[in-house]
């Protein structure tokens, strides 16, 4: 199966409207995350080897190696501890509090998939669980290890990078032996899922961490790890190398104590970086994944906070009811972006069966404008752009009986050209070149019973 992805990367021209810096003037709009498709074939693995005793939040990090045509997946199980079986009901998980084990510990293992939905467990023997090697086990260890395919790297030996609780980071040609770890002199214990990028603009790595911070809250009972007074941040550190780190700098709080950001997993896409944010409800022991947008990962924006990008299910020991966890990241395919998560059946702090699974965004569909009023038409107009004879392209969404009108304006505010369309599109060719001379335009987007993405000017040379 040969599959064209994406790169994660700015596609000149593209503009995502989620950005506000693209927005000058907006009528009875309001920016709303998309919506996701579960995929049918969830749970797409489970915890059924011995060593896979409980994933936790699973940490997973998924690529396409484009090389080899093949998705990787690297998970992070508990190999040590309390386990819950498949099938155990409610009424017996309570019977039995949960208090994990005091000698817990964590691992990484190693899937392959051809398609992304069809997952195997290489044996690797590679490393010894319960004195035998045949396992997918790449290593023991390692907590909350999130995993990049450093493409920028000249040097073959260190292709992959790792970095863990500790903090700590580790080199690999293959992903699958890694170099002795480097503790960092860190601030941060990172007891989350950390994950690290590239981003050429700083020529540096940039990682994402955990921290917390005591609150004046009152602590009304017995303290317990769902009632204290602490509070999750999340924090980032660089390096220009992969071995000499900043101190940790917090960049997103929770506006509300119940609601803390646990983990963010953070990719480059159309010149923005966005943050998918694991969220720990303190009150109803859940979690699930919201968006966040950055211009330059230090200042970050979130959408429509309160709103799941990925939810939780609704029906209890449902494969994700308790918890959703996103992997480290998106598969970019031509015609959907792929978001693999951990999910758990029940809560975050109890007895608890993981998986794998995946839900699916038509492209650009992270976020976009819909009306406030259905009653009444809402309005967006642009920031100007630059403009020299490209092709005018948009992404939306429209329902039955709904339309987008697009309206391309100069710098006086004189139409160029107008158009209506009443089906959704995907990078959908608005406007041919222009033959009106101009240097910049703005364009104005009328949304009826419609959902605005994106829009994209796309050069012909």
């Amino acid at each position: 199966m040969n599959v064209k992805t994406q790169p994660a990367t700015r596609r000149p021209g593209r503009y995502l409207l989620l950005d506000n810096r693209v927005v000058a003037s907006l009528s009875n709009l309001d920016l709303r995350v998309g919506t996701v498709q579960k995929h049918a074939a969830n749970p797409l693995f489970i915890e059924d080897k011995p060593w896979e005793q409980r994933f936790d939040n699973l940490y997973g990090n998924v690529i396409f190696d484009e090389n080899e045509q093949v998705y990787k997946c690297w998970y992070s199980p508990f190999i040590i501890s309390n386990r819950c079986h498949p099938g155990t009901s409610l009424e017996e998980r309570r019977q039995t509090p949960y208090t994990g084990r005091k000698d817990m510990e964590m691992g990484i293992c190693y899937a392959v998939s051809s398609d992304g939905l069809n997952w195997e467990k290489p044996d690797l023997n590679s490393v010894e669980y319960d004195e035998d090697t045949h396992n997918n086990l790449v290593w023991r260890g390692p907590h909350g290890a999130g995993i990049l395919l450093d493409k920028n790297e000249a040097d073959a030996s260190k292709r992959y990078k790792c970095i863990f609780q500790g903090l700590h980071t580790s080199d690999s040609p293959d992903g699958l032996n890694w170099s002795e770890p480097v503790k960092l002199e860190s601030d941060s214990a990172g007891d989350t899922h950390n994950n690290a990028i590239w981003v050429p603009e700083l020529n540096r790595y940039v990682a994402f961490t955990r921290t917390w911070v005591k609150t004046d809250r009152e602590i009304i009972g017995m303290e317990s790890k769902v009632n204290h007074g602490w509070a999750r941040q999340v924090a980032r550190l660089e390096s220009p190398d992969f071995i000499t780190w900043s101190n940790t700098e917090v960049i997103i709080e929770g506006s509300h104590w119940e609601l803390q950001p646990y983990a963010i997993s953070v990719f480059e896409h159309a010149g923005l970086y966005l943050g998918l944010v694991a969220i720990h409800d303190q009150v109803s022991d859940r979690v699930w994944t919201e968006l966040a947008w950055s211009p330059d990962t230090r200042a970050w924006h979130r959408i429509d906070e309160g709103a799941a990008l990925i939810g939780c299910s609704d029906i209890e020991l449902d494969y994700d009811y308790g918890c959703v966890y996103p992997c480290v990241a998106p598969i970019f395919l031509d015609n959907e972006i792929r978001l693999f998560y951990g999910g758990s059946d029940w809560l975050h702090f109890d007895w608890r069966t993981g998986c794998l699974a995946l839900a699916t965004l038509r492209p650009d569909g992270f976020a976009g404008y819909r009306q406030l009023d259905n009653n009444a038409p809402g309005v967006l107009t642009t920031t100007p752009v630059p403009y020299s004879g490209e092709t005018v392209k948009v992404s939306a969404d429209i329902e039955e009986h709904g339309s987008l009108k697009v309206r391309v304006l100069d710098k006086a505010n004189s139409v160029l050209a107008e158009t209506e369309i009443q089906q959704s599109i995907t990078d959908g060719i608005i406007f041919e070149p222009l033959r009106t001379v101009t240097e910049e335009l703005h364009l104005e987007f009328t949304v009826k019973s419609a959902q605005i993405y994106s829009f994209v000017l796309e050069s012909h040379d």
